[in-house]
């Protein structure tokens, strides 16, 4: 049975790592003219309203964006100083800018989900295809996006699906996998999925987000990805923004792993990862750490 619904989440600190480099990669795959397709795997409702009774019921975007909105630059910047002047990583304004864009009005009243996101940076010649399980969010998907030139959303397993998308016909491709991990069995199937993607599209960009949790199976992931992903480039980041709860647990941050990541992504995000995670840190120990193979 599927409960899991991500307007539950909307904007809270794994949303913002992974869309602060989702951003980065997209950014870098129109650095050259040649078209490429976005895949997302579990692309919930494309966008979420944070006055919206699932988004109050625990506001944990309050703990995300909500943090970082006071500094967003204003309309048309990409750049801006915070308090004493210095200025903000310059990936962190352009994300800030680019949710921006969705709120209009200037208060932060929506946050865009990862298909809103890679539709308003994609190009005419890039195509976008959505996948969604959850019917409620898939009608919700396919009425926001589904009328849009280059857009494809189906009501299908994204890790099924993904096979008869590669290779894509330009040889392009950016693969977003974020299941909810709501069930065991999802890390095997995250796992298959990834591995029979290599097979089919060793050159592909593969963007797995994780969450950093009190369980083995969360801890074990990112070795796993790193044997799948064998002599190719990786990268793996992560994040850890809050202690587990009385009963041990609580998602306490997130992770992102990518193979095949752009060559510039590493040194952005070495740069802006002490200023983020004090910016999202709940407690004391709050840390991160980045990790790469590169050839």
């Amino acid at each position: 049975m599927l409960a899991y619904r991500h307007a539950f989440h909307a904007g809270n600190h794994a949303d913002v790592l992974k869309h602060l480099v989702l951003v980065h990669v997209l950014r870098h795959m129109n650095s050259k003219d040649k078209p490429y397709w976005v895949i997302d795997t579990h692309a919930g409702a494309g966008g979420y309203a944070l006055h919206d009774p699932a988004a109050q019921k625990n506001a944990e975007y309050a703990q995300g964006i909500e943090r970082l909105w006071a500094q967003a630059p204003a309309a048309g910047q990409r750049t801006v100083a915070r308090a004493g002047g210095e200025p903000l990583p310059d990936a962190v304004a352009d994300y800030l800018a680019l949710i921006k864009e969705f709120n209009a009005s200037g208060a932060l009243l929506y946050y865009p989900g990862s298909p809103a996101i890679a539709h308003r940076l994609m190009r005419p010649q890039d195509k976008l295809r959505l996948f969604e399980l959850h019917p409620s969010d898939h009608r919700l998907l396919d009425a926001t996006f589904g009328a849009q030139p280059g857009v494809q959303v189906r009501c299908a397993d994204g890790f099924v699906a993904l096979k008869s998308l590669l290779p894509p016909p330009d040889r392009r491709a950016v693969v977003l996998l974020d299941p909810s991990y709501e069930l065991k069995t999802d890390y095997a199937a995250l796992r298959n999925a990834v591995s029979d993607a290599l097979t089919r599209f060793a050159v592909g960009t593969y963007a797995v987000w994780y969450p950093v949790l009190q369980r083995r199976e969360s801890h074990l992931l990112p070795q796993q990805l790193r044997r799948i992903a064998g002599q190719a480039d990786w990268l793996d980041v992560r994040m850890q923004v809050r202690e587990p709860d009385a009963s041990g647990f609580g998602l306490l941050g997130s992770g992102m792993f990518l193979i095949n990541p752009p060559w510039t992504l590493h040194a952005t995000l070495r740069d802006l990862l002490p200023w983020l995670t004090g910016a999202l840190g709940q407690f004391k120990g709050a840390h991160f750490a980045l990790e790469q193979q590169a050839s």
